[in-house]
């Protein structure tokens, strides 16, 4: 299948902008954050609204890194079931993360709203779809774990199911109404526009080369200049460089790719997904479903369709959207692109406290908006005010991964063999 463009949907259909420029020359600061995504967006928004001096770098454009390649899915929690939650972290920090992602959606919602945010934000629940007998069974189990943590999820049937996404091929769905979409790449933008109407400095172009303490001070160098701060903040997730720094945030590497449809036909449009819930499905090899507002219809999978096997993953695409809706298998795809998601082993986010007054934020494991969101917000206030009590999970002195590239390929090898023989 041809595609007319090969370039990020959300890229082209962006809403928002923040003017920026390349850092030049020595500023100063009381936060400087590395990264121009959900995490460093939300923490400089939120640092200079309480009138600290923030400075945030982004080696490339805001929103370059994953924030800008996201599915767009605004849920609440983690990938997680609530009791792995608990058994990864005990029983007091667990439900404390559970209960502050639970409103997750909500501080995103008020964000956009506060900020006046254009970004197609619709807050209509999602679908987590059963692809077979077993998710079914893996989604009663979801919604039992989290109804018991308060949760107001609703369990579907199939012909409720059916009747919300206009596909018969699945078997029920857990249906979170506390969750939405938005255009993330729009959001993203919006949060650092506002950040910088609050008073923040915001600097594009400027790829971080050195992070060093000197003299009781934390030091970042670019290439044409450098920013003196009493705190920093390392966050840029599954897009670290590999510049000279105390510590490297450690992951496993896994591409997501997306592909998204010209916009549906109104015949079309009025029976897929009306309620314009953002899907994604219990698959082993996840994939994901949903529409923009333009009524474009966007698949998603595990898998580099911009890499040597490529053209497995756009096949897939193919017929996956014709496998779903069979009227659709001669609609062409309009966009196609890639984005970098930081896996860690137990699927949980992790705050390092790399050095005094210094965080690395990281590890959202597919889950970023919301998560993302959150940790930047906390960890801002946080190191503003010496209080660790402010974040959602521990700090941690270290955390590493073992053999993350070789973990990589096998998720890469993984959805490549799963997507030659799906959908068929």
């Amino acid at each position: 299948m041809a595609f007319e463009h090969t370039e990020n949907l959300w890229r082209s259909t962006r809403s928002e902008t923040c003017d920026s420029a390349q850092l030049t020359g020595e500023v100063a600061a009381d936060l400087v954050i590395i990264g121009g995504g959900f995490t460093g967006c939300a923490a400089a928004l939120e640092a200079a609204g309480q009138d600290a001096s923030v400075v945030l770098l982004e080696a490339q454009t805001i929103g370059h890194g994953g924030s800008g390649r996201n599915v767009g899915l605004v849920n609440a929690g983690l990938w997680l079931p609530p009791d792995a939650v608990i058994a990864a972290l005990g029983d007091g920090p667990g439900r404390h993360l559970i209960e502050v992602l639970s409103e997750a959606p909500s501080q995103v919602f008020d964000l956009i709203a506060r900020h006046d945010i254009s970004c197609e934000a619709t807050r209509n629940g999602t679908l987590h779809l059963a692809h077979a007998a077993s998710g079914l069974r893996d989604l009663q189990n979801r919604h039992r774990q989290g109804n018991q943590f308060g949760a107001p999820l609703q369990l579907l049937d199939t012909a409720e199911t059916a009747r919300r996404t206009g596909s018969d091929i699945y078997h029920g769905a857990l249906f979170d109404p506390r969750a939405g979409t938005v255009q993330p790449l729009s959001y993203c933008t919006g949060l650092a526009r506002a950040a910088q109407q609050a008073g923040a400095q915001i600097y594009t172009g400027s790829a971080v080369t050195r992070l060093s303490r000197d003299s009781g001070q934390w030091r970042v160098q670019t290439a044409q200049g450098s920013v003196a701060a009493k705190a920093v903040l390392l966050a840029t997730n599954a897009y670290f460089d590999g510049f000279n720094s105390p510590y490297a945030p450690a992951f496993v590497p896994v591409s997501y790719s997306q592909f998204a449809t010209h916009p549906l036909p109104l015949a079309q449009r009025e029976r897929i997904l009306t309620g314009g819930e953002g899907c994604w499905d219990t698959a082993l090899v996840m994939s994901s479903l949903r529409l923009d507002q333009s009524g474009r219809l966007i698949v998603g999978g595990i898998g580099n369709a911009r890499g040597p096997t490529g053209s497995v993953h756009k096949q897939w695409a193919t017929r996956k959207l014709a496998q779903i809706f069979p009227d659709l298998a001669n609609l062409s795809f309009e966009h196609r692109w890639r984005g970098q998601i930081a896996m860690t082993g137990d699927h949980i986010p992790k705050i390092v406290e790399f050095g005094p007054d210094a965080f690395a934020v990281f590890g959202y494991s597919g889950r970023g908006i919301g998560p993302g969101t959150v940790f930047g917000t906390c960890a801002a206030k946080a190191l503003l005010a010496g209080d660790k009590a402010a974040l959602p999970i521990a700090a941690q002195q270290d955390h590493c991964e073992a053999f993350t590239g070789l973990r990589g390929a096998y998720y890469e090898a993984g959805s490549t063999l799963a997507h030659l023989v799906s959908a068929r």
